[in-house]
């Protein structure tokens, strides 16, 4: 069973580095309303186009990622944010090795 934080619980969400090659990607907290997850992508991977029913964040940890919405395409670099509301369709693609950390508000479909 994946372990998902607590209220309290300390979370480490500081860049993997050397590890990143070997990570995998997690969900760091779930709740009925919030889910927080790191999404571990190596150099060429990619998310298909879909959407999620609630607002979501995107926070781009280390490396640097392609992401596609609202019709453009936009780079981000480790430290680069962006927020999506809910039902926008959005599609990532890995230029190199990278962790984003997303945060989703949980809305039924």
């Amino acid at each position: 069973m994946l372990h998902h934080a607590t209220s309290g619980e300390l979370i480490d969400v500081r860049p993997l580095a050397e590890k990143l090659r070997q990570s995998m990607s997690t969900a760091l907290l779930r709740t009925d309303d919030l889910e927080v997850m790191r999404l571990v992508l190596p150099a060429d991977k990619s998310v298909p186009e879909h959407h999620v029913a609630g607002e979501i964040t995107l926070l781009c940890l280390e490396g640097t990622v392609e992401l596609q919405a609202h019709d453009k395409t936009q780079v981000l670099q480790a430290g680069r944010m962006i927020y999506l509301a809910g039902n926008v369709p959005y599609a990532l693609r890995a230029l190199e090795d990278a962790s984003v950390l997303m945060t989703m508000l949980r809305k039924p479909e």
